[in-house]
C-alpha cells in the first residue's frame, strides 16, 4: 500500500539530548539524513504476526538503536557541537540516553531499500507534530555507554557486542508529552 505525500505517517525520529535541546529552541528539527522509522507495509511483510502496536514497538526500537549511533557521532566529533549544544554534555562527558521523537508528519516516503521501518521525511519536523518524546532513564546510561563503543561490532556479528547492545536495549524509554519536553532538559 504506497503512501501519498498527503498522508499522514507516525514515525519515530532517532535523537539525542542536543537534537531535543534543538527541537525545543529551534520549534522544530531536520533529522539526520531526513531519516526516521514507521510502520510500513514492509515491516507489516517482515511480521508474521504483530499488531499496529507490536510493529510501532518495532519501529521504535529501530529509532533508539539509530540513536547510539547518534550519540556516538556526538561523543567522537565534540568540536560539531556548537556551544548551545554544550549543555548536552554532562561535565564529565556526554550524556549517554538514548532518545525517540514520535511524530505525525505528511509525506514521508518509504525507504524499503535500507530497510524495512525506514521513512525518509519531507522536511523538517515541527514541535507541533510531536506526539509524544521517549527518553532512556539515568539508570540506562552505563549499559548505553557501553553500547555506543560497540554498536558497530555488533553490527558486523561479533555475539560480545550483540549482548553488550541488548543489554542496552533491555531498558525501556520512558514516555513524555511534549509539553514536558523543556522541563526534562533543564533536569538533565
Amino acid at each position: 500500500m504506497p503512501v501519498s505525500e498527503n498522508d499522514t505517517m507516525r514515525v519515530y525520529i532517532p535523537a539525542t539530548i542536543a537534537l531535543l535541546r534543538q527541537l525545543v529552541d529551534e520549534q522544530q528539527l531536520l533529522p539526520l539524513g531526513a531519516t526516521a522509522f514507521a510502520v510500513t507495509p514492509a515491516l507489516r511483510e517482515a511480521y508474521a504476526a504483530g499488531d499496529d502496536e507490536e510493529l510501532a514497538e518495532v519501529a521504535m526500537q529501530e529509532a533508539a538503536r539509530a540513536s547510539m549511533r547518534l550519540i556516538a557521532a556526538e561523543r567522537d566529533e565534540p568540536d560539531d557541537l556548537d556551544d548551545d549544544a554544550a549543555g548536552a554534555t554532562a561535565p564529565g562527558g556526554p550524556v549517554y540516553r538514548r532518545a525517540v521523537i514520535a511524530a505525525d508528519v505528511p509525506g514521508a516516503k518509504l525507504r524499503p531499500d535500507l530497510d524495512d521501518a525506514v521513512v525518509k521525511l519531507a522536511g523538517a519536523v515541527t514541535f507541533k507534530q510531536v506526539a509524544a518524546v521517549h527518553v532512556d532513564l539515568a539508570e540506562a546510561e552505563p549499559q548505553v555507554a557501553k553500547a555506543v563503543d560497540v554498536i558497530d561490532a555488533a553490527d558486523l556479528g561479533d555475539t560480545d557486542a550483540e549482548f553488550v547492545l541488548g543489554d542496552a536495549e533491555d531498558h525501556q524509554l520512558a514516555w513524555y508529552a511534549p509539553q514536558e519536553l523543556p522541563f526534562l532538559l533543564e533536569l538533565l
